[in-house]
């Protein structure tokens, strides 16, 4: 199978140890990701946000590392290597 990329939205949220990773969104395209994620970090709660993609194939489930495309909030991890 040819490799795909997936664009997701990915909130931050504040927790008792700072700030943890909530539950991401998939989008159609980099420019949706972005406007997600900018939405997510302006609700109530919200740390802040990222919009990012990864590149990969699905059937053998290798992908190269997330790259940020915004990030939203002085909060949110700069480094998504661990997503």
């Amino acid at each position: 199978m040819a490799d795909m990329t997936y664009y997701v939205a990915l909130p931050f949220v504040f927790s008792d140890d700072g700030v943890a990773a909530g539950e991401a969104t998939e989008c159609f395209s980099a420019n949706a990701a972005v406007m997600r994620a900018e939405a997510l970090s302006r609700k109530p709660g919200h740390a802040g946000a990222v919009a990012f993609s990864r590149t990969g194939d699905p059937s053998s489930g290798d992908f190269t590392d997330a790259t940020l495309i915004r990030k939203f909030g002085d909060d949110v991890p700069d480094d998504l290597s661990a997503l």
